[in-house]
This record gives C-alpha cells, structure tokens and sequence, in this order.
C-alpha cells in the first residue's frame, strides 16, 4: 500500500505515536551524518597535518563538535621504555607538571587501567566510587561528575589512551558518547600513525640534507683552500713585479702592497712601521685606518709594534691577549683599553733585510666576527719576508732614480731660476699695484652695492664744508635716508633678499640724481645723498619726493611683491657748520622727526630740532646717572576695596624732577629709557625697590602685603629674564605671591605674540598678573580671553569722564560683567572725586585706585590705618 494510502487509512492517534519514532531516527541520521563528517575530518587531518603538536589540538577540536570536551587528554605508551607520554592535556581543575611518567606510578589510576586492560570505561557522578572499588583502581586528581575513557589501540596492541571528563552536573555523558570515542578512536590511532610516519621521513630528509650540505660545504673549503695557495702564489709574484718597477712614487708602492694583501686575508687596515735606530724612532711612512686618518711618528715605547720589534716574532693579539701582555708589563695599559674597547684584532710581522729587522708591517680589523686565526698569521709571515725583500729593492731603486733625476734637473733648474725669478718679481710688482687700487676702492666703498662708503662721503662732505666758508654763495644739501620695512623684509624673506633689494635700492637712487652729486651707503638700510651745486633749497626738497614717490614702488624680491618707502632728512650746509659729521648729524636729526611724523616724507632741519635732540641727550645723560646712583624718588598709591578701603596691594612707581627741566612725565622718561637701552636696567631698579618695601613691611602688617610695579614688555621677551627675576625675588627673602606685575595694553599690543609663554611662567610661580591702561590700545579684549590676568585696570581717562559720559560708564559696566565670567577683576584708575565714586560703586565696580580713595604717599613710613603710609 502506498505510503499516501496508509498515512489516510490511519488514525489521528496512530499518526501520534509515531512522531516519537521518526524524531528518533531523524536523530540517529543526524548523529550518523555528524559521525561521518568528524571521521572525514579526522582522515583530512592525516593528509594535512604534518607535525603531531598540531594533530592533538584539531583531534580535541573535532570531538568537541560531538560532545562536550573541555577536559580532554591523550597519553600514549611507550612499552620499550615503559613510559607514558602525556602529548596533548586540556583540564580546568587539574595541572599537569611532568608530561612523561613511568607506566609504573599509573597503574593504578583509571589511565593505567585502560592501559592495562585495553577496554573502555564509563563512570559516572553515581557509580564512581563503587566502580573504582570494582576495578581496584585508586582516586589520581579531582574528582569528576562524569569520566569516559578509550585505549587508542593498533592491531591488539594498546599504544594509548583517549580520556574526556566532566566536572560540571549540567554536563553529563552517555553510552552514545562512548560509542562515539571508540569508534573513532581507531581512526585516531591511523592519524596519529600517518602523521608519525610523514614527521619521521620529514626528518630523515632533513638529516640527510644537512649531511649533503656539511660534505658541501667540505668540499667548499677545499677548493678554497686551493684559491689561497693559487693567490698566495700570484701575491708573490706580484710583488716581485713591484719591486722591479723603477716607476711610481713609494706611496703607490705600498697602497698597491695593501691591495696584494687584502686578496690574501682581511687587511681592511694596514701600516708598515719603519724603525730608526740612530734616533730610535718609529716612522709609519704607510698607514691606512678606517678610525684614524694619520700617525705622527713616535719614540719607541710599549706599543704592539714594538712589541713584535722586540721578540722579532709575528704575533697575533687579540683583546684578551692584549690584557694579559699588560698584567706581564710587555704592552701600555692604554694600548690595551683600546683594543678592549674596539675589539680589536691585530696582526704584525717584522720586517727583516739581510737578518735584521727594519720594521713592522701590520693588518687589523675592528669586527670581532672578522678576527684573525693562526692561518693568517703564519700567511702574513709567510709573506712578511718577500714584502721586506721587495721594499728594499723599491728603496734602492728609487735612490739611484731620484740621484739621476736630480743631476739631470740641476742644469736645468739652473737655466730657469734666473728667468722664473724675472718673472716672479715682475708679476709681484702687477699685482702689488693691482692690491694697492683694489684696497683703495674697498676703503671707500660699501662691499655690497658698491656705492661710496662713510668714509669717502665724509671727506667730500669735509671738502663741500670748507667749500661754503670760502664761497658762502654756494649751496650744498645732504640728504638722510632711512628705509622704512627694511627689518621685515630681511626676517620675512631672509638676508639674501635683503641684500638683493639694498642693491635695487641703491639702483633707484641713482636715478634721483645728477653725474655730480654723490651717493653713498652708512650701513644697514641707510643712505646719504650730497647735492653740490644747488641753486634753489626747492631743489633739494624736490629730490626728496622723487625719492620717496620712486622708492613706494613695489619690489619683486624671490617672485613676491614688496613694499618699502623712506623717510628723508635734510640739512642744508651753513657757513658755521665746522666739521662734516655735524651736517651729518643734523640730517639724521631731521630724518628722525620724519618718522616720528608718521614715514613717507621729508623733513628739513631747523634750529628747533637741535634744541629738542640737546634736551634729551641731556635727559638721557641725567637719567642714567640717577639710574646708576638710585636716585630716583619712589612713590607708592595702594589699589583699594572701594567697600571697606582695605587694600588689594600697593602699586609703587617713580618720580623724577629734574633740577633745570623741571617735572618730567611718567610717559616721557620711560621714552629716555627706551631709546637709551635702559628699561631692563630700570626694571630691576624697581624691582630692588619693591622687595626691600616687602621685606620692611614683613611682620609689621597685620595681614601679608602684596606690592606691585609697572613691567617693562622687554623682560618678556627673553625667557632667561624671567628666570633671574624670579630669582632675585627668592633671594630677596621674598615669596613671588607677594609680587604683583602690571604690563601696559599699548606695550602688549606691539609684541603680544612673543609674551604668552612668559606670563604663564609667572602665573605659574604664583605672581598676580595685572593689564594696565586698559581701553587704550587697539586689540583690547583679546587680552581678556587668552591672557592669564588677575586684574585689569581700565585706563583713568574713560573714569575721568564720569558721570557725565554715559557711554563710558556702559562700557566699564560691560568690562565688569566680562570679568565675572572670565575669573578676573576690575580695577577703576584715576578715581579722584566723588561723583566718579559713586558712579563707579552704583554699577557695581569693587575695586579702585587714585587720588579720592587713597593719596599717593612718599615711601617713608609705615603705620596702620586707611590713611597710611609706606617706606621703604
């Protein structure tokens, strides 16, 4: 009946109890397909595997597809040797130490049993114990939940066992499992064969390469042994050809015995040392080192040629040897650190004519792995004694070529002395007179354009002085010119573009004038024009703006465009002038009010400008012996807490009166100490100042004081500045957290770029950090957002104008607002009445300094109280 029929002749019910039989052998097709892939598996790994370390882990990987295997070992027997040989063990609880046991110590454990016995065994959680007692086989290691074990076996033979267990109650094992095991454990026992058998044969053929390949390298040896005795043979022979070749200096002689010799052994460095008997010194007339370039000759001593002369035997030394000479007092303790250092090997022969030695000829290499053997020395000595033979023939040689050449060359250098003498003189006298205009043209003139020098230009100009007290009517004009950007463009495109453009400068100004005028360069960027024979002083003015509208033309230096310009003073010569560098001086004066004009443009000396420059070269004088004898008056005016008047510190700061110009300005004497190279000079002054002000006022106070001065930007600029002044504070007893520095906005402004890392070393040291005159300048608030200050002060003129200027009472508002987000305070400069006061308090301005809330005071004394004063 066809199964369709059948499965409708059925009943629901007998259709049921069906379902239980096909899920089984549906199961059973799936374990038989399983069984068949882990048997293909296994066949595939006997093919592929060629080293049984890697079979035993791919064996465990194909049982785990089968059942659950996480301990798992297999032992094989050694029946000759009695042992058992654990190659492949996996186990969580236990730890194998020693792989190969004797068989002996495992009989009585469940591995032993299958080994014994040759037949599987299953125990489990619940028979353990009574199987152990049944089988009389003791407890070896943890005991497990489930423990299946097979004895891999070939032919009847039991060659090992295969073990699987089972520590965790979830993981149990049945009788399929164990079917499973032994059904593969034959074909196991075939890989593990095949494997063997291919390891054994991979090995055999290993073996027998390394024999081919020693009886090789025999072979090997002896052809090049052969080779040795072909070159020595050649080697000879060569230098026998050398000795009779009349021709080439010594040098070549021995560079070509060093190349004879380098063929025969390692000679990467080689000399030949020649012994001087009556001055008993050594001469190395050929040396060639790849660590020294040259050796002077010496006396003899205890070097390792003298050694070698000494025995007048070859000798091979090595770092060790080189010791052991020392400790005998035969070589120099120096000699031999050195060798020890380098490593060095060395070889040395003597050199013997006739039976005695004339010297030394010597090889060494700095590779320990190139040392030298007992086969090169006996070949250097070998070769010593035709090398000596052959050198004394050269010298011989040489001696007679060199006496007839001589005699040959003495009638003949007798003939041309005279004549080479003539000539000799004769050219001297050419080029004497070509040196004497050559020194003449460069002491007049500038090296680089060519263009008349300082001096040149100052004695035409002394001649055009004496020019106008003989003949008043005659008009002469020097013209200063000094080149604006010169600086930015030598940084930015380097000096050899700045070279290049002083050249197509000094070109464009000879443009600007006649045949007869004369231009000149002083050095650097500036350059002077004398105009001779003016009629009109328009003239000169005229030159000028020809000048200045020439010179705004844009360069092209290394394919950029560049702009420059000029700034020009002129001075017209007097009858009173007396000396060339007055007129000189004047110009320069004149150029400078130019470029304090704003550049670009001329400007003519006038008595006016001379007043001005005596005043401050007579300021400049005063300053720097008030300077040089701490003069100078010192004033404090203490930054206040507008709410209760105490103080947030004391801001200390120089007056200076002079005895014939009066009050001179805060802004102008530190303009004197600019312009006369005296900032950091006077930085430190006030620095002094302030650490004796803290330490006088250290435990008189009732709370620590913190004093601060006005900093010059050029402290910096330079980190080392930085560092010695911090340094000086801490010598002065002084903590910086007592220190409080104020730098200018407008100062800021022109090098803010360079100062950064210099205020955060200060602000690291623990000094507060204060941004004076704020409002001033033109990038304010950038310093609020990327400068560590602790307190800005904003500049007194936006305070002076309160309350009547809104605007400004807006914008310190804003500032005050700004500082609450950004972590600093404002500090309100220049309070003096008040309605200011009380301005500044209604938006809520803390802090203040100036006349209304805290007087200026002389530093004298020190008392407590709002109204106190300070000394120093």
């Amino acid at each position: 009946m066809a199964p369709e029929k059948l499965a409708e002749s059925m009943s629901i019910e007998e259709l049921r109890a069906l379902v239980p039989e096909l899920q089984q052998l549906t199961e059973k097709y799936k374990q038989a397909e399983a069984l068949q892939k882990a048997l293909f598996d296994i066949s595939e790994l006997a093919n592929s595997v060629s080293e049984l370390s890697r079979l035993y882990p791919a064996i465990h990987d194909i049982i785990s597809g089968m059942m659950n295997a996480r301990n798992f070992f297999v032992a094989l027997y050694d029946q000759t040797a009695e042992l058992v040989d654990f190659v492949y063990f996996v186990d969580e609880f236990d730890e194998l130490e020693v792989r190969q046991m004797p068989s002996a110590e495992l009989n009585k454990g469940l591995t032993g049993y299958l080994l014994r016995s040759g037949e599987a065994l299953f125990l489990t959680q619940e028979n353990y114990h009574q199987r152990l007692k049944h089988i009389q086989v003791e407890e070896l290691g943890s005991d497990p939940v489930d423990w299946m074990g097979v004895p891999l076996k070939r032919g009847a033979q039991t060659v090992g066992a295969m073990v699987v267990q089972s520590y965790d109650e979830s993981i149990r094992y049945t009788e399929q499992d164990l079917e499973f095991l032994v059904f593969v454990s034959q074909h196991i026992v075939n890989a593990l064969d095949r494997v063997k058998n291919r390891e054994i044969t991979e090995k055999t053929i290993r073996e027998r390469t390394r024999q081919l390949r020693q009886m090789n390298e025999e072979l090997q040896d002896e052809i090049q042994e052969r080779q040795k005795i072909e070159s020595l043979q050649q080697a000879l022979f060569e230098i026998s050809e050398l000795s009779a070749n009349v021709e080439g200096d010594m040098q070549d002689f021995y560079s070509s015995l060093h190349d004879i010799l380098s063929r025969l052994l390692s000679a990467p460095n080689c000399y030949i040392a020649i012994w001087d008997k009556q001055q008993n010194l050594l001469n190395f007339p050929y040396f060639s080192d790849e660590l020294e370039q040259s050796i002077a000759p010496r006396p003899l001593g205890k070097g390792l040629t003298e050694y070698v002369l000494t025995n007048g035997q070859a000798a091979l030394i090595d770092a060790q040897r080189s010791r052991l000479l020392t400790e005998q007092g035969e070589l120099d303790k120096r000699v031999s650190d050195k060798m020890i250092q380098r490593d060095n090997s060395w070889l040395g022969s003597p050199l013997v004519v006739d039976g005695e030695i004339s010297g030394v000829i010597a090889v060494q290499t700095y590779e320990s792995k190139k040392g030298y053997t007992l086969k090169d020395l006996e070949l250097l000595k070998f070769v010593s004694h035709h090398i000596a033979v052959a050198m004394e023939r050269k010298r011989v040689a040489d001696a007679l070529q060199t006496i007839n050449l001589q005699l040959a060359e003495k009638v003949k250098e007798r003939t041309e002395e005279l004549y080479k003498t003539n000539q000799h003189l004769k050219k001297q006298i050419e080029e004497r007179k070509e040196i004497e205009l050559k020194l003449i043209h460069d002491a007049h003139h500038d090296a680089l354009t060519d263009l008349p020098n300082r001096v040149m230009f100052s004695n035409r100009l002394e001649l055009a002085v004496a020019n106008k007290k003989r003949h008043p009517d005659h008009n002469f004009a020097v013209l200063f010119i000094d080149l604006d950007r010169f600086k930015l463009i030598n940084d930015t495109i380097g000096h050899h573009a700045g070279d290049m453009f002083l050249i197509e400068v000094s070109k464009r100004l000879s443009q600007c004038i006649r045949g007869h005028d004369l231009l000149a360069r002083l050095g650097g960027d500036e350059f002077v024009i004398l105009l001779d024979s003016l009629e009109h002083e328009e003239d000169a003015e005229e030159v000028a703006s020809r000048i200045i509208d020439l010179l705004s033309n844009p360069f092209v230096l290394d394919d950029k465009e560049m702009y420059s310009g000029a700034s020009i003073g002129i001075a017209f010569i007097q009858s009173w002038y007396k000396k060339a560098e007055e007129v000189i001086r004047d110009a320069d004066a004149a150029m400078y009010q130019a470029k304090a004009l704003g550049r670009g443009r001329f400007m003519t000396f006038d008595s006016s400008m001379r007043e001005r420059l005596l005043e401050e070269l007579e300021l400049e004088s005063e300053f720097r012996r008030m300077l040089k004898e701490s003069l100078f008056e010192c004033y404090c005016q203490p930054a206040v807490n507008l709410d209760n008047q105490d103080w947030v510190y004391l801001e200390c700061y120089i007056r200076w009166q002079h005895p014939t110009l009066g009050k001179v300005k805060r802004e102008q004497f530190w303009q004197v100490a600019e312009h006369s190279g005296l900032t950091i000079e006077m930085d430190n002054f006030m620095l002094e100042r302030a650490c004796e002000c803290l330490s006088q006022m250290q435990g008189m106070a009732k709370q620590p004081v913190r004093v601060a001065l006005n900093l010059s930007i050029n402290h910096l600029l330079q980190n080392k500045l930085v560092t010695q002044m911090l340094e000086q504070v801490e010598a002065a007893g002084i903590s910086p957290a007592q220190l409080v520095l104020e730098f200018d906005e407008n100062d800021l402004n022109k090098r803010s770029t360079h100062i950064l890392p210099a205020l955060k070393k200060l602000k690291r040291a623990g000094v507060t950090l204060v941004l004076d005159n704020f409002g001033s300048g033109l990038a304010s608030l950038s310093y609020l957002y990327s400068y560590p200050f602790d307190y800005v002060k904003v500049d007194h003129r936006f305070v002076k104008s309160l309350p009547r200027s809104e605007k400004n009472l807006k914008m310190i508002q804003s500032v005050i607002s700004i500082a609450e987000h950004l972590g600093f305070k404002l500090i309100a400069e220049g309070i003096e009445t008040q309605a200011q006061f009380d301005a500044l308090r209604e938006i809520g301005c803390q802090f203040g300094q100036g006349s209304f809330v805290m007087p200026s005071q002389r530093m004298e004394l020190l008392t407590s109280g709002p109204s106190r004063k300070i000394s120093v």
